[in-house]
């Protein structure tokens, strides 16, 4: 039997979605496909799946991306769906620990593409909250000032996940000093 659950996660609480995941799957439910905002699921075996997201260089369709989805399913990885470029992926729990980045480098170095995704991002939303202000200033049509003022929450949104993602490379390279 399949469920849709409707959920809002930010890009930058990955983990959070992650762990959302394992959680329909510790009770039996498998995540079968994704949409903006929407997850479906198939009512089977609990705990049957373990899931991990990734933020992949290049949107799913291009070659590398492509190769690189080939790859993890010749792990025993399957591709579950993806949305933009964000890739959703499980594998059969009863096959052990089921990690994408396992050692802190290669986690450090996946988070900094966070933060380049969201710094491409921040100077659209910095042009935007300035064109409607301006806007708002010259014309005085409230539209100009909504959409000023979205822009500017969008900024802030972006501004937080880039010091949330930044926290966490701190912590790797934290991490890494006291192993090393």
């Amino acid at each position: 039997m399949k469920h849709t659950a409707y959920k809002l996660f930010w890009a930058w609480e990955f983990e959070k979605e992650e762990k959302w995941l394992n959680e329909m799957s510790a009770k039996g439910f498998q995540l079968v496909a994704v949409g903006p905002f929407r997850y479906v699921f198939d009512d089977t075996i609990k705990g049957e799946y373990e899931y991990r997201l990734e933020l992949l260089d290049n949107f799913p369709s291009s070659s590398k991306s492509v190769d690189y989805i080939r790859f993890l399913e010749e792990t025993g990885v399957e591709h579950v769906g993806s949305m933009l470029r964000w890739a959703y992926f499980r594998k059969k729990a009863s096959e052990g620990k089921f990690e994408l980045y396992s050692d802190i480098d290669s986690k450090i170095k996946y988070y900094k593409r966070f933060i380049l995704l969201f710094l491409g991002i921040s100077p659209l939303m910095i042009v935007n909250v300035i064109n409607s202000f301006i806007a708002y200033s010259n014309y005085k049509l409230s539209i100009n000032l909504i959409f000023g003022l979205l822009s500017l929450a969008i900024a802030g949104l972006i501004a937080r996940g880039i010091f949330e993602i930044n926290q966490k490379i701190q912590q790797l390279k934290k991490e890494k000093l006291i192993r090393e």
